[in-house]
């Protein structure tokens, strides 16, 4: 009789070992892979028409509705949008989606946690506008409509009153932006042992003009930042001031740093804001002029605040829709515009100004 050949045996058993772990590993793949996306994870809707398979959580989303918000301007107006979107949503129980123009403005700064919704698809919904005043009312807790998007430029701090650890969070910087900014801020602290790091921001480029002419308001001038650097050189014992701008070369000029505690750090570079913004959110406390950057590196940083106030002249529209009490938190610190060259007319000619 012949006798069996051992290494075709143990050829066998190897196959048969090998194509069980197959099987095995295979249901264990498609499990996880449908309880990722039955959670909601990294789920991204796709067009029906590229045959794309579905996962359950998208034609769940899909069949309760879907919230988004329009995408305008640059960083800190991206962030009040998506910031009232999520606030909008949470308060309905809805599930927001972003454009994505927003998350190519935001997802590569912080770790944002709304999806995506793919552009194909976004084009094919019948959206209905909402858009809301720039400061809380009681009906936007009970928002109708099932595929709503929020329009215009949302910005107030009353959305977030009960919220604003989450909306902190969803701002969270990547960790290598985070450790870039600490480690410059380590170098300019030097030897030093009871530094207070400052963030400045000087809002200028088109609001030199607009702002006057349009809107009849103040951007803050030489004499504010003195008054608001002088408020924290008075009550910290060694405060260093980090400026950002994208102005930076009038910042130079019009900003006093003979005392060597002031560092014209920032790039100045509007397209690629991230460090700056990373610079000025790992700051203690954070000086600002007006506009929407400013704004967020204040609450993100936290600490104090001091911003400009009551920077448009009676001639001004933009109360109408602007208020200042549902716009700057109340703890944060007011310093009021001089509006004598604005309402004189003679702000073309003021240097300290523009």
């Amino acid at each position: 009789m012949e006798q069996p050949n051992l290494f075709s045996i143990r050829r066998g058993f190897l196959t048969a070992v090998f194509l069980a772990c197959i099987v095995v590993l295979s249901s264990y793949t498609n499990s996880q892979w449908r309880k990722h996306y039955s959670n909601g994870e990294n789920c991204f809707c796709k067009d029906s028409a590229t045959k794309t398979s579905t996962p359950a959580r998208e034609t769940e989303v899909k069949r309760d509705g879907m919230w988004t918000v329009n995408s305008i301007n640059r960083l800190g107006n991206q962030m009040n949008g998506y910031g009232a979107l999520y606030a909008f949503a949470k308060m309905n129980g809805k599930q927001p989606y972003i454009l994505s123009r927003m998350h190519s403005y935001l997802a590569p700064i912080f770790k944002i946690t709304i999806p995506v919704i793919h552009d194909s698809v976004a084009q094919k919904i019948q959206w209905k506008g909402f858009h809301p005043s720039n400061w809380m009312r009681e009906e936007y807790k009970t928002i109708s409509g099932k595929y709503v998007k929020i329009t215009g430029d949302p910005w107030s701090w009353t959305w977030y009153r009960d919220i604003r650890d989450e909306i902190r969070r969803e701002f969270t910087l990547h960790d290598f932006l985070r450790d870039g900014a600490n480690e410059q801020l380590a170098k300019l602290k030097g030897s030093r042992t009871n530094v207070t790091f400052v963030g400045v921001h000087v809002r200028r480029g088109d609001y030199v003009v607009h702002m006057p002419r349009d809107w009849k308001g103040a951007i803050g001038d030489r004499a504010y930042l003195q008054e608001a650097m002088d408020y924290f050189r008075k009550k910290y014992q060694e405060p260093i001031f980090v400026v950002a701008s994208n102005g930076m070369p009038w910042c130079k000029e019009n900003i006093n740093a003979s005392n060597g505690d002031v560092y014209f750090a920032g790039d100045s570079n509007e397209s690629t804001p991230a460090n700056d913004f990373a610079l000025l959110v790992q700051c203690n406390h954070t000086i600002m002029t007006i506009g929407t950057f400013g704004w967020w590196a204040g609450y993100l940083a936290g600490g104090e605040v001091v911003y400009l106030t009551n920077f448009t002249s009676p001639k001004s529209k933009l109360p109408h829709y602007f208020h200042y009490k549902d716009t700057y938190l109340p703890e944060w610190i007011g310093i009021a515009a001089d509006l004598t060259p604005l309402i004189n007319d003679r702000w073309k000619t003021m240097k300290g100004w523009v």
